[in-house]
């Protein structure tokens, strides 16, 4: 192991901003739920995606499940949902008692395949009678999904997309920012996300009633009285004004790290650019910009003369942090049996595939430790 600091997937980055949005919260002792930070972070969000309603919540998994309340989901509909994802996007559909129909990726985007999108539909109305509810659209590591196309399927058969966006804030698809794409659209703010509010997401939407609606469901579904009334059930899904000050203050780094990260990627582009068994994970064209949140590619072993676990071990060795691409929810045992429609492209990713430290806190240094120990391992071969 090396004496230096782990160079990590993608840690959280400071700006320099947070601790005043958050000290004053400590100041005007709003440190209670809700508060100026909160409404402040909203309308960042709101200005900056382009939408006009948002709703600051503990996680892009609350957000995702408040989506599917307000679409009305219960137990045993159907959801479609991008099965080349963390599991935080399908959690939601099961928490309903809803059967999710798990939709493969396509090649250029590694995204929900069109395709295999309206086999599922048709298929799901040949078996059942109904079309499903809802489609929860992934944006996989800050790719643009085929937008146009699956968008045009789902306005064809009137099924409301859930633009799961947990990824890919700062990206945006012919000029137009992701998260402005869905009926309801998610933003995440974990950790390790492009911002962070340490731990947090966001509902947003185009219809002010379903925001208003979020916004009570998540605060427990208290009733206007000056007791605690509840007619429905709620949730404690709102997030906190001292969280919502972290998160004032990394949006105004936002666009600064997506560049950080886009450097990270030209940097692989020209690392990996002579080495023949190693693709890059980019833009189809010029219609897609990516945050290119985390960095992936794949590795074909027979050509490179190494597979991505010797890959990853190897950089692990010298304190150098990668991670294997999402396994497919429905290989994943919790998901088993429930319905797939695809040709297991996202598996063949899956085995083949690595993500590299991508976080806008790496610079000049933290990269000739990548570059160093990759050529070690180049030179193996």
């Amino acid at each position: 192991m090396s004496e230096l600091p782990k160079i990590w997937l993608s840690s959280p980055h400071m700006g320099g901003h947070e601790q005043e949005f958050v000290q004053s919260a400590f100041d005007t002792n709003w440190v209670a739920p809700l508060g100026p930070n909160v409404d402040g972070f909203e309308s960042d969000l709101q200005n900056y995606s382009g939408v006009p309603h948002a709703a600051a919540l503990t996680s892009g998994t609350a957000a995702i499940h408040l989506a599917l309340i307000i679409l009305g989901i219960k137990q045993q509909d159907e959801v479609l949902v991008s099965t080349f994802t963390f599991s935080g996007s399908i959690n939601p559909i099961i928490y309903q008692g809803a059967i999710p129909i798990m939709v493969d990726s396509e090649p250029d985007t590694w995204n929900m395949s069109p395709q295999y999108l309206e086999k599922a539909i048709l298929d799901r109305i040949a078996k059942t009678g109904n079309k499903p509810k809802a489609l929860i659209l992934v944006h996989l590591y800050g790719m643009p999904a085929k937008l146009d196309e699956i968008i045009e399927i789902c306005t064809r058969y009137e099924i409301p997309i859930i633009e799961d966006a947990a990824e890919a804030l700062g990206s945006s698809y012919k000029g137009k920012k992701l998260g402005a794409f869905g009926d309801l659209s998610v933003y995440s703010f974990n950790g390790n996300k492009i911002i962070t509010t340490s731990g947090g997401g966001a509902l947003l939407s185009e219809n002010e009633d379903w925001i208003v609606k979020a916004r009570f469901l998540a605060t427990q579904a208290r009733d206007k009285a000056v007791h605690y009334e509840h007619s429905t059930l709620g949730y404690n899904y709102r997030m906190s004004n001292i969280i919502a000050g972290i998160g004032r203050g990394q949006m105004l780094v936002l666009d600064q790290w997506v560049e950080k990260r886009r450097k990270m990627h030209e940097f692989y582009q020209r690392l990996f650019g002579e080495i023949d068994g190693i693709e890059l994970f980019s833009e189809p064209n010029a219609d897609y910009f990516s945050n290119h949140w985390l960095t992936a590619l794949t590795i074909d072993k027979r050509i490179a003369g190494f597979d991505r676990e010797e890959m990853r071990l190897h950089l692990l060795a010298d304190d150098i942090e990668s991670r294997p691409l999402w396994k497919p929810m429905h290989t994943q045992p919790v998901f088993k049996g429930f319905p797939y429609y695809g040709d297991r492209l996202s598996e063949s990713l899956f085995a083949i595939g690595l993500c590299m430290p991508s976080g806008s806190n790496l610079g000049d240094l933290e990269r000739a430790r990548i570059e160093k120990s990759l050529n070690r391992l180049f030179l193996k071969r």
